[in-house]
C-alpha cells in the first residue's frame, strides 16, 4: 500500500545540513519531510574529524563559516545538548618558514572577517605549546575555533527538527524525482510518495543523481578521509590541529583519545569505503612527529567515509538555474561540517524569502562547464 505525505518542503539527504535546514524551517512553520536513505548523520556528516574551524577557508567561504560561527554557540539552546563542541581553538601549524609565510599571507588577506589570528613562532611557540614536536616551526592559531562529536552532531539536528514536528524518515531512498506544474513528487522505497512545493537537495556524494535529473550534471568526484584513534592517553593536547599544506590533523578528544587524520581510504563500491592500511600506518607515523605523545599508543578504530568534492574545492549552494524551487547544497569537499549549519539556515531563507541574506554567488552550479 502506498503512503502519501503532502509537505511544503521535501529535503533528500539527513546529514548536517538537511538536517540543520528542516529544523529552521520548522521554525519558521513550514511543513517539511526529510528523507535520508541510511541513518541521518550517518555519512560524511557523521563520519568526518569534527573540526568546526573557520581558519584556512577560501575568502568566500568566511561570511557563511562567521554565521555558522555563530550558529555553532547556540547548540545547546537549539538541540538540548552542546555535542561536545569546545571552542578549544585552532591552530595550523608551519613546518618550513614557507609554510609559515603563507599562514603570514592568510592572516592579511583574512583580516576583515574577524578571525583574530595570531602568528606564533620561533622560542614563543616552544613555550606556548610545549607537547609538539620538533617538526613544527611555528603556527597560526585562530583562539575560537575548536571541534565537535559529529556522531552526536548530525543526528541531534534531525531529531530536533522531528520534535518541532518535521516528518523524519531514515532508511527511505529516494528512487525518482518528477516536478509537475508547481509541485515535486518523490518517490521512495516502501511504497513512500512525499509531494512537496520545495525540494532541497542535501544529498552529499549523492547529490549529482538529482541534480542531473533536473539537467545540472555537476563534475563531483567522491573522495574518503582516513582517520584513526587511539586509546585513551593523558592530556597533552588542548587546541584543535591543522598543518599548512594538509596531510595531518589531530584533536584531542575530552576522553583523552587522540583522533586523527590524513590520506584517503578506498571505495568499495559507490556507496561504500574502507581505510587503507598502509594509509593509516603512514598516518600514524606523520602524527607521531607533530604529536610524540601517540608514538606508542594503541589506535582502537579507525574509518572512513564517501565525501563529494568540486573541481574547485567550493560547495554548490543556492537555487537550480533549471527548475524553480528546486536548491542544491552538496560538494563541500572534506570541508562541511563547520559550515554545514550556516548553509542550512540559508536554504532555509531561500525557501522563505527567495533570496539568503548570506553572499552565495560564488557557489553557484552553473559555475562549472558544461559536462559531456
Amino acid at each position: 500500500m502506498r503512503e502519501i505525505i503532502g509537505c511544503d518542503v521535501a529535503i533528500v539527504g539527513g546529514g548536517i545540513v538537511g538536517g540543520s535546514a528542516a529544523l529552521f524551517l520548522r521554525q519558521m512553520g513550514f511543513t517539511v519531510t526529510l528523507l535520508e536513505r541510511d541513518w541521518c548523520g550517518a555519512k560524511a556528516s557523521g563520519v568526518n574529524f569534527g573540526g568546526v574551524r573557520r581558519q584556512g577557508r577560501p575568502l568566500e567561504q568566511l561570511p557563511l563559516s562567521q554565521r555558522a560561527h555563530a550558529i555553532w554557540g547556540r547548540l545547546p539552546a537549539l538541540l538540548g545538548t552542546d555535542a561536545e563542541y569546545i571552542r578549544s581553538g585552532h591552530l595550523k601549524l608551519a613546518r618550513s618558514e614557507t609554510d609559515l609565510q603563507a599562514l603570514i599571507d592568510y592572516q592579511e588577506r583574512s583580516a576583515g572577517f574577524g578571525l583574530d589570528l595570531e602568528i606564533i613562532a620561533g622560542d614563543a611557540f616552544r613555550r606556548r605549546f610545549p607537547a609538539l614536536g620538533d617538526r613544527a616551526v611555528g603556527g597560526s592559531l585562530c583562539p575560537e575555533d575548536g571541534h565537535a562529536n559529529p556522531r552526536l552532531v548530525s543526528p541531534a539536528f534531525a531529531r530536533a527538527a522531528a520534535a518541532l514536528g518535521a516528518v523524519v524518515r531514515e532508511q527511505t531512498p529516494v528512487d525518482r524525482v518528477e516536478r509537475d506544474d508547481d509541485r515535486f513528487t518523490l518517490l521512495c522505497g516502501g511504497g513512500l510518495e512525499v509531494n512537496a512545493r520545495f525540494l532541497l537537495n542535501t544529498a552529499g556524494a549523492w547529490s549529482q543523481r538529482i541534480a542531473t535529473a533536473f539537467g545540472e550534471p555537476v563534475p563531483l568526484e567522491s573522495l574518503h578521509p582516513n582517520m584513526a584513534v587511539t586509546e585513551p592517553l593523558p592530556r597533552f593536547l588542548a587546541v584543535n590541529i591543522g598543518v599548512e599544506g594538509g596531510g595531518v590533523y589531530g584533536r584531542q578528544a575530552p576522553r583523552g583519545n587522540m583522533v586523527v587524520g590524513g590520506g584517503r581510504g578506498f571505495a568499495l563500491d559507490a556507496d561504500r569505503a574502507r581505510p587503507q592500511r598502509d594509509a593509516v600506518l603512514t598516518l600514524m607515523r606523520d602524527a607521531a612527529e607533530l604529536f610524540p605523545q601517540i608514538a606508542k599508543a594503541h589506535v582502537i578504530r579507525c574509518w572512513t567515509g564517501v565525501e563529494g568534492y568540486t573541481p574547485d574545492r567550493n560547495p554548490i549552494v543556492g537555487p537550480s538555474r533549471t527548475t524553480p524551487n528546486l536548491f542544491h547544497a552538496f560538494g563541500f569537499s572534506g570541508a562541511g561540517f563547520q559550515i554545514g549549519l550556516a548553509v542550512g539556515e540559508a536554504l532555509a531563507e531561500l525557501v522563505r524569502d527567495g533570496h539568503s541574506s548570506a553572499p552565495l554567488d560564488a557557489f553557484r552550479i552553473d559555475r562549472f562547464p558544461p559536462t559531456p
